[in-house]
């Protein structure tokens, strides 16, 4: 009787190595296509993050209120504090850069002016943990505003203009006397975001024009 014909083991194995190829080649091509989809599902989630952030950021803007109680605007080189209009009254809005987050304070809704400056001095002694504080934006190492005023641009840390009437560039005293002179809001804001790395790179650079102030 014939014997039956079979594989050989040197067959057997060298088929195993084959189709154990092909199965890494087509696990490297799965796990690519895994990374690839990946990485763009968190850049497309942390560009709609951006737009969100941005559009607050100019709500917050559009909304601003110049008071006799405190600045309506003022920039120390690392925090942006605003006065805002807010349904039932105004608030303080605080933007600061905090280890590498881009961060937003608001204080609360107030309908007074010794409120408004106790809301104002304590925006100048946050830590990161209040009532109110939100991470905005990751990433960021550090930004830079520019105000625009005469017809050009200068840093916004720089004197304000001022005009008769109002309040200057620092909360009165409650009770006090209207301060001599009222500070001049710029017509136009420049805000430069500089990012520190993953998941952004690069610089984002954003004006937004001011709505012309009523006298307070």
């Amino acid at each position: 009787m014939r014997r039956a014909q079979g594989f050989t083991l040197v067959e057997v194995l060298v088929a195993l190595f084959v189709m154990a190829l092909l199965a890494a080649m087509a696990w490297q091509g799965v796990d690519g296509i895994a990374r690839a989809r990946a990485s763009g599902q968190q850049r497309m989630e942390q560009t709609l993050r951006v737009g969100t952030v941005l559009m607050q950021w100019e709500q917050d803007l559009a909304a601003l209120h110049d008071s006799v109680a405190v600045p309506p605007l003022a920039f120390d080189g690392a925090t942006l504090r605003l006065t805002r209009r807010a349904e039932g009254g105004v608030q303080m809005v605080a933007w600061t850069v905090r280890e590498n987050h881009w961060t937003r304070w608001t204080g609360p809704v107030v309908t007074r002016a010794n409120e408004l400056q106790e809301s104002w001095m304590r925006s100048q002694q946050l830590m990161g943990n209040e009532p109110g504080h939100l991470d905005a934006l990751d990433g960021v190492g550090s930004w830079q505003l520019y105000c625009y005023r005469n017809n050009s641009w200068s840093n916004c840390q720089s004197s304000n203009d001022v005009a008769a009437g109002g309040s200057s560039g620092t909360p009165k005293e409650a009770g006090g006397a209207p301060a001599a002179a009222r500070q001049v809001l710029p017509t136009g804001v420049r805000m430069v975001l500089n990012f520190s790395g993953a998941p952004l790179q690069g610089t984002l650079t954003r004006d937004v024009l001011l709505a012309p102030q009523s006298q307070p």
